[in-house]
């Protein structure tokens, strides 16, 4: 079986205080990089993400790459190559997605070109427009 990690999953795994910590963190350690993965453009999401957080949750640019290299470390990248990326857009259109719900619809684009069986994000609603390839693979840990 192989897993997609949404931007969603990932942060929680990372926040002991986190509502969806335990779940998002059991879930990531059951994966390796022969069976998970997650779109690169995550690795920016996930960095931006902790070095926003409000307060006490805000960790300086180091901290965050020590978590971001635990990422790589467990999970295999996939990228988008130049003529998949606009590929990927030019579908997005096609259903209609706008705005920052492209972001979604790129990590979709890459689940699928890695051939997932399960796609793990707490955003269910934001795959909504990505097609019936995408939703009946997307689960919440």
């Amino acid at each position: 079986m192989k897993g997609f990690f949404d931007t969603s999953v990932l942060v929680p795994v990372f926040y002991g205080d986190h509502v969806h910590h335990q779940a998002s963190l059991e879930l990531f350690l059951q994966f390796d990089k022969s069976t998970g993965c997650c779109g690169a453009h995550s690795l920016a999401e996930v960095f931006s993400t902790l070095t926003r957080m409000p307060g006490k949750h805000r960790i300086s640019g180091e901290q965050a790459m020590l978590f971001i290299g635990n990422i790589r470390e467990r999970l295999s990248i996939v990228a988008l190559d130049g003529d998949e990326y606009a590929d990927a857009l030019e579908a997005a259109v096609a259903r209609g997605i706008l705005g920052g719900g492209i972001y979604d619809a790129m990590l979709a684009h890459c689940a699928i070109k890695a051939q997932v069986e399960s796609i793990y994000s707490w955003n269910i609603r934001h795959y909504a427009q990505c097609g019936p390839e995408v939703t009946s693979r997307l689960r919440t840990p």
